[in-house]
């Protein structure tokens, strides 16, 4: 299940900027480091060294995805950028669903209402993190749409996690 959190937008693209910038280091450092180490093993005076190189640079990457998924991503200085990857994750899981959802939604389902209630509130803090003011306004007034809908039929208007068991009962109605 995933929850929404509460950050403040401001500290969230510091920390942020803050977690790109050690791992661009990161990156850049393995991967300079490990091509001039190729070249002074393998490499020949005068040779070309691409192949070297682009080994050094290709394997910086790949410690640099491991150090990410197995190091990183548990430190406090990723919580945010973490935060972020697991929202626009689990905003993509609705997305790929949203045509069957606004359909299921427009008879009342509840479990399409629930998921277009949490798409709106998971899209509103993605805009706010990511400072887009510009696309909040044409997502109020769907947002405040739905709300009115789940309160007309009596749901909770309160949620802001997503359950998975959503998404699983909406794809047995689509079969």
């Amino acid at each position: 299940m995933f929850t929404l959190q509460n950050i403040d937008p401001k500290d969230y693209r510091q920390r942020t900027r803050k977690s790109s910038l050690i791992l661009i280091v990161v990156f850049a450092s393995l991967g300079m480091g490990l091509s001039s180490l190729l070249v002074i093993i393998w490499g020949t005076p005068g040779g070309n060294h691409f192949r070297l190189n682009l080994l050094g640079v290709l394997l910086g990457l790949a410690i640099t995805f491991l150090l990410v998924k197995m190091v990183f991503s548990q430190q406090p200085f990723m919580r945010e950028a973490v935060y972020g990857w697991h929202l626009k994750r689990n905003l993509m899981r609705v997305t790929n669903k949203m045509h069957s959802i606004k359909t299921l939604a427009a008879t009342d389902q509840a479990e399409a209402l629930k998921l277009l209630h949490f798409y709106h509130q998971a899209l509103e803090q993605m805009h706010r993190l990511e400072g887009d003011d510009t696309a909040l306004l044409e997502l109020k007034v769907e947002k405040l749409a739905t709300e009115q809908k789940m309160q007309q039929l009596g749901m909770e208007t309160n949620l802001n996690y997503l359950d998975p068991s959503w998404l699983q009962a909406l794809a047995e109605l689509e079969v």
